[in-house]
């Protein structure tokens, strides 16, 4: 079986921090959400408001706190967490909109707890997959390009025997791991390189949960990393 594993490279960059997992097995995926769903994306859209509360947006500190961490490590030039694109359009009173049912929930769950979270087809996974810093030259295809991009030397990322699956931490993901209606099994990962917010990674975490249980169905487990309990099986 293969493992997920937060290299130790990762945690000298950010000893304190966690990442929330979500393992699910057996789901289907319909083309379109229901109206319960896209209601809840309506109101953590609204609910993201109360994140942005400074005039410049780089203060706000589910922002800033993403903006010293991108600067541990190599990155892109222009590359930013993902919570801060989902509340940059938040911020310009341009809501995030319905993708698909999955989508749709962690972006929900992202908005409503200010951290970022992405999903990603286990079976299209190449052997183990890692967090690490990588030496670069790691393939990738971010979704919605056709153009191979691949890693830097010092870039934080995650990966597998392929190549990348997501850049730049939690910038951007792979077009060949990506969530589509066929997928049947998933691991959504969520972080926090806050320690003041475990109780909020907690609870965005149950949160997905309970709403994938709810909507789409599968086989749920949930993880807890950290520097002392640092892989699993996926």
């Amino acid at each position: 079986m293969a493992k997920f594993i937060a290299n130790e490279s990762f945690w000298e960059l950010f000893p304190e921090a966690e990442i929330g997992i979500i393992s699910v097995k057996g789901i289907k995926i319909e083309d379109k959400s229901s109206k319960e769903i896209r209601d809840m994306l309506y109101e953590a859209n609204e609910k993201a408001y109360d994140y942005l509360t400074q005039p410049v947006f780089s203060e706000n500190p589910v922002i800033k706190v993403w903006r010293d961490a991108f600067k541990l490590f190599k990155t892109k030039k222009g590359a930013r967490c993902s919570i801060e694109a989902l509340l940059k359009r938040v911020s310009k009173d341009n809501p995030v909109g319905s993708i698909n049912p999955l989508v749709d929930i962690y972006n929900s769950a992202s908005l409503l707890y200010a951290l970022p979270c992405g999903a990603e087809d286990t079976d299209k996974f190449v052997g183990d997959v890692f967090l690490e810093i990588t030496e670069g030259g790691d393939s990738f295809i971010p979704i919605g390009e056709d153009k191979n991009s691949p890693t830097l030397e010092g870039e934080l990322c995650y990966k597998d025997d392929e190549g990348a699956i997501c850049r730049c931490f939690n910038w951007r993901d792979s077009q060949r791991t990506m969530i589509n209606d066929d997928t049947t099994n998933a691991i959504l990962f969520m972080e926090s390189v806050d320690p003041t917010r475990k109780d909020d990674l907690k609870e965005a975490i149950t949160f997905l949960a309970n709403n994938i249980q709810k909507h789409i169905g599968g086989e749920i487990q949930i993880h807890f990393l950290n520097k002392d309990n640092y892989q699993i099986e996926i």
